[in-house]
């Protein structure tokens, strides 16, 4: 089998670039990213809503989740205060009001009454869920760590609730999420075509050697 030609490829090296040059190239090839809308209460009961682009699962048992405050943002400030928040999905509906809940406004003003967010009480942690939101988890904190620049904020589950008609089958349907996620620059994504594909369990690679022929065949 001929092997194609590699491409031209452009290099970027973080020791010879400017850190926010760097960093634009970061946020554009580490895509789509999952947004974590991280709502917490401060020590004087100010309600800071924000969304955090870094963000994933951390651990399944016991069962963490991590978002990253680039900087020391009031949700990482109102966390370590309080020692508690939720993060909750970020729905295509809600677009406007998830990127306007980013701007800088002072510690002591609440985004989600600026950009007309409806909070409402959580069921475990004091901290408010978004109501308009389909999921909201909520999570003390487990512990913090820091990056250079960054610090990696862990949340230990404590409860989800998701809107009953988003359930199906005992699990949220991605359908009815309807989630953004975060690309590069000012760049965001919806849900777009939804593929769905079983593992491959080794057991059926090694009775079938043709498996690896068709992939290999479908580069070609």
């Amino acid at each position: 089998m001929t092997q194609p030609a590699s491409r031209d490829r452009v290099h970027f090296d973080p020791d010879a670039m400017d850190t926010g040059a760097f960093y634009r190239v970061l946020n554009s090839v580490v895509v789509p990213r999952p947004i974590a809308w991280v709502c917490t209460r401060s020590a004087s009961g100010v309600h800071n809503l924000a969304p955090h682009s870094f963000y994933t699962v951390a651990c399944v048992a016991p069962p963490v989740v991590q978002f990253t405050s680039v900087g020391r943002k009031d949700s990482l400030r109102n966390a370590e205060a309080t020692g508690e928040f939720t993060v909750n999905l970020t729905p295509e509906a809600l677009f406007e009001q998830v990127n306007a809940t980013a701007t800088d406004f002072p510690p002591d003003h609440s985004e989600a009454e600026h950009t007309g967010v409806r909070l409402e009480p959580a069921e475990t942690v004091d901290a408010m869920r978004v109501a308009d939101s389909p999921v909201s988890i909520e999570c003390i904190l487990h512990g913090t760590v820091r990056l250079g620049d960054s610090t990696v904020v862990f949340g230990r589950v404590r409860h989800i609730s998701v809107w009953a008609e988003a359930v199906r089958d005992g699990r949220p349907r991605i359908e009815h999420l309807r989630p953004l996620a975060r690309l590069g620059g000012n760049e965001w994504s919806t849900l777009g075509e939804v593929r769905e594909i079983p593992r491959i369990p080794y057991r059926a690679w090694a009775a079938d050697p043709s498996i690896g022929e068709r992939l290999r065949d479908d580069q070609e």
